[in-house]
């Protein structure tokens, strides 16, 4: 005769970390009244929950108007480190919408991030660096990570932070840069990315390459460039293997070259033949910046004179596919040609 048995486990498809939540928008209240609550399940299970939420904007918005970030400010402090990991995370998945980044900059989110810079947790920071490269796609949000004052922290960071993290450093950085990069270049950025175009990692090399666009983008930047000898590192990066490197290294020699000095350090080091030899590449943004690059060197007499054979490759490249290499190349025909 069979007998009636209760099993001990619970079914299969029942997870135990997931709060029991009501659908939708109609579960965000519930979720902000367990994110504040004493006991450290209930507040595990409701940011589960919320990183599960949070990829749609519409549970986004309607999170921080019954105060979520408020909720979510106040457990980056707590002592338990997966609630300081989930945390960071829900504001990551946050930070990827509009509307969450217009919510950081209103509810002072950043100022709140920043005291995890030196959380113990790898993840945890990983976290946070991932939700202020998504803050820094906005301008008001590169401007508010500038206005902080963090970017002194940020630049300093790239020298003890693990490679995974110094990536998303070098991305937040080119983005605030271009909103203000006195701090940074009071802050020895300069040296620093330098030693980073010298890594032996491919990606690490082309964003520090291009952080240094927009270094050299300021006079003061280009003068620096030229003050710690950046300018033949760059030019060694022109022959790199990776199609994204010369690219890049071909942008910051197109800004450093501006000044005098920035132009005949670069005929110093020999920028011109492998300059030359990118006006082939597949990358239109790696002949779109070599064209500039030459432009710039062919405002030097010596520079002038050394472009003079190649004319006809530039006017190829009057036919590209490209309209902007077509004017770029077009103005640099005028200015390799040009009699005093």
């Amino acid at each position: 005769m069979a007998h009636t048995q209760i099993s001990m486990y619970l079914p299969p498809d029942v997870n135990p970390t997931q709060a029991a939540i009501a659908y939708g928008c109609r579960a965000l209240p519930k979720l902000n009244e367990e994110l504040q609550s004493e006991d450290l399940l209930t507040r595990q299970k409701a940011l589960m929950a919320l990183c599960d939420l949070m990829h749609d904007p519409e549970h986004v918005y309607v999170a921080i108007n019954i105060g979520c970030l408020e909720s979510l400010k106040a457990l980056l402090k707590d002592s338990n480190h997966m609630v300081r990991i989930k945390t960071t995370e829900v504001l990551c998945i946050m930070a990827t919408h509009n509307v969450g980044r217009e919510g950081f900059l209103k509810h002072d989110i950043i100022a709140a991030l920043s005291g995890l810079l030196n959380d113990p947790q790898t993840a945890c920071r990983e976290n946070l660096h991932l939700a202020f490269k998504h803050l820094a796609q906005l301008p008001s949000g590169a401007l508010g990570i500038v206005s902080s004052g963090l970017v002194h922290s940020l630049v300093w960071k790239l020298q003890r932070e693990e490679e995974k993290i110094q990536e998303l450093l070098l991305d937040t950085l080119a983005a605030c840069l271009l909103e203000g990069a006195t701090e940074a270049l009071n802050s020895r950025v300069v040296p620093f990315l330098k030693e980073k175009l010298l890594s032996g990692n491919d990606s690490i090399r082309s964003k520090a390459a291009c952080t240094l666009i927009a270094v050299s983008i300021p006079l003061e930047g280009k003068k620096q460039v030229c003050q710690y000898d950046v300018i033949p590192i760059l030019v060694h990066l022109l022959k790199d293997t990776v199609d994204e490197v010369q690219a890049s290294a071909a942008g910051a020699l197109m800004y450093a070259t501006v000044t005098t000095e920035g132009k005949y350090a670069a005929l110093d080091a020999e920028a011109i033949q492998p300059l030359l030899q990118l006006l082939s590449s597949p990358l239109r943004k790696a002949r779109l910046n070599a064209i500039k690059a030459l432009t710039m060197l062919a405002e030097a007499p010596e520079g002038r004179k050394i472009l003079q054979v190649s004319v006809p490759t530039f006017r190829d490249l009057e036919m590209d596919a490209s309209e902007a290499v077509q004017r770029a190349a077009q103005v640099a025909i005028k200015v390799i040609e040009w009699k005093p």
